[in-house]
């Protein structure tokens, strides 16, 4: 007899990553045409090297080896709190913020400490993967909020009102979101941020890519700035991306002591605390290695550039709808073929290998994932070309 599973588990999404990687599984692709690999947004680029010498000396240590606190490294949540603070022009202490492994464990951490099973929480559609799956598991029904491309990806206030129900515990943004890239201006964070107060309810906000933002563009929002941030905001942070660090799984919750007590029983319960190497690790980052993400900063800021300069100087057959921290959101031209078919072909005879929109939610048929930070400036108009010819190939 076969053992009973959880419905909620088996019947949640598959891990899209792992399905587009067996796409192209086994084959060897040739130097006249090697794979462009667009699908899961990684740095392409190794960790600082004083950040990896840090973590050599540190793993010398007992103490390296020990638990730290359900909540993590004093020192590291409160270097943490003056980096946000710092970032945002407004005050965070110590206090609120709880370091995690990663940042899809912090959204999966506040999520159960907000909303239970037959809640709601609102998504805006395409979502990251992951928070539906979450979502799913939990039994916590998914509002979708409906994609606007008219507006480049950044969803509409108004329309989250319409959709709010009582159930509803948390509205959940990712700016600079993935997967559009799109980054939501201020004032529309600021407009969801009135409507989650005004409902009683929480504003999640993931911003793992923020730091790929310039400082020359002021704070990604105004929130922070306000002294009664906490009373609605929960906002999660990854530092994998910023100090490639993805193998280390480390990120942040910063919200109300209230929450932040909330989540920390649920981090007890999980995972006790965060390994101590990877907060050595994002600590040190913190305090020494800013000249060099400034330097990475600009190197995908010119990837950024030249993605939206091949769609704008050429004629390719796709559009462009949005671009921003690690991925562009891309609508393809074939009306009559689904996301994955197009992503399929481009794997095939193109050796492009992105995520269909289909991976994203509801509604997103006609468009694909291109994590552009994955590969160099360079590639850019081999890309373009590649997919000029997949498009005149098919029409």
């Amino acid at each position: 007899m076969k053992l009973a599973l959880n419905p909620d588990v088996l019947n949640a999404i598959d891990p899209p990553i792992a399905e587009a990687h067996s796409w192209i599984e086994g084959r060897e692709f040739p130097t006249d045409k090697p794979l462009l690999d667009l699908a899961q947004g990684v740095p392409s680029y190794p960790p600082a090297a004083e950040i990896s010498q840090h973590v050599a000396e540190r793993a010398q240590l007992f103490e390296t080896a020990q638990y730290t606190g359900i909540k993590g490294i004093p020192e590291l949540r409160e270097t943490l709190a003056n980096h946000v603070s710092q970032r945002y022009q407004g005050y965070v202490a110590a206090e609120n913020i709880l370091i995690t492994a990663g940042c899809n464990q912090a959204f999966c951490l506040a999520v159960h400490a907000l909303a239970r099973a037959g809640d709601a929480v609102m998504l805006p559609v395409p979502y990251y993967f992951n928070h539906q799956m979450w979502l799913e598991m939990q039994g916590i029904d998914a509002i979708h909020l409906p994609f606007r491309h008219d507006r480049a990806g950044v969803p509409d206030p108004k329309e989250a009102a319409a959709l709010l129900t009582d159930e509803t515990k948390a509205i959940v943004l990712v700016s600079p979101s993935n997967p559009t890239g799109a980054v939501y201006p201020p004032s529309v964070i600021s407009e969801f941020r009135d409507l989650a107060a005004q409902r009683g309810i929480a504003l999640i906000l993931d911003e793992t890519y923020r730091d790929f933002l310039t400082d020359e563009q002021g704070p990604p929002h105004n929130l922070i700035q306000e002294s009664h941030w906490d009373e609605t905001l929960v906002q999660l942070y990854s530092f994998s991306k910023t100090f490639s660090l993805t193998g280390y799984r480390i990120g942040a919750v910063s919200a109300s002591e209230r929450v932040i007590d909330a989540v920390a029983k649920v981090m007890d319960t999980v995972q006790i605390c965060t390994p101590r190497i990877s907060q050595d690790a994002a600590l040190y980052g913190l305090k020494h290695a800013w000249p060099w993400v400034e330097e990475k900063r600009a190197m995908l800021a010119g990837r950024e550039n030249a993605m939206k300069r091949i769609f704008r100087e050429n004629d390719l057959g796709y559009e462009l709808i949005s671009a921003g921290g690690y991925f562009a959101y891309i609508r393809h031209p074939f009306e009559h073929q689904s996301a994955k078919e197009v992503a399929r072909r481009l794997a095939d005879e193109q050796n492009i290998l992105c995520l269909p929109g289909s991976f994203f939610g509801p509604g997103q048929e006609r468009f694909l994932r291109f994590a552009f930070a994955n590969i160099e400036q360079s590639d850019m108009s081999e890309l373009a070309a590649r997919l000029k010819k997949s498009a005149s190939a098919a029409l």
